[in-house]
C-alpha cells in the first residue's frame, strides 16, 4: 500500500481491535459509517490480521527482503 506509515496502520489497527472488543461484549460498532455486529466478526479478524501484519512490517523499519537461491541437483 503506498505510502502507509506505522501511525496509520496502527490507528486501523487499534479501530479493528476497539470493534472486536465492541462486539465481543455483545454491543455493536461503527466503522465509517458502517455498523458491524457479531455476524461479522470473521471480517473484524481478518482485518485485524491484516493491520497487525502491516504494523509489524513497518515497525522493522526495513523495506522488502528478497532472497534468491539456486536449487541443486
Amino acid at each position: 500500500m503506498a505510502g502507509l506509515d506505522l501511525a496509520t496502520a496502527q490507528t486501523h489497527l487499534d479501530q479493528w481491535v476497539a470493534a472486536d472488543l465492541a462486539v465481543a461484549g455483545g454491543q455493536s460498532y461503527t466503522i465509517g459509517g458502517r455498523s458491524l455486529t457479531r455476524a461479522n466478526v470473521a471480517e473484524i479478524r481478518r482485518n485485524i490480521d491484516y493491520w497487525n501484519r502491516w504494523v509489524q512490517r513497518l515497525s522493522k523499519g526495513g523495506g522488502m527482503t528478497v532472497r534468491l537461491g539456486v536449487p541443486n541437483d
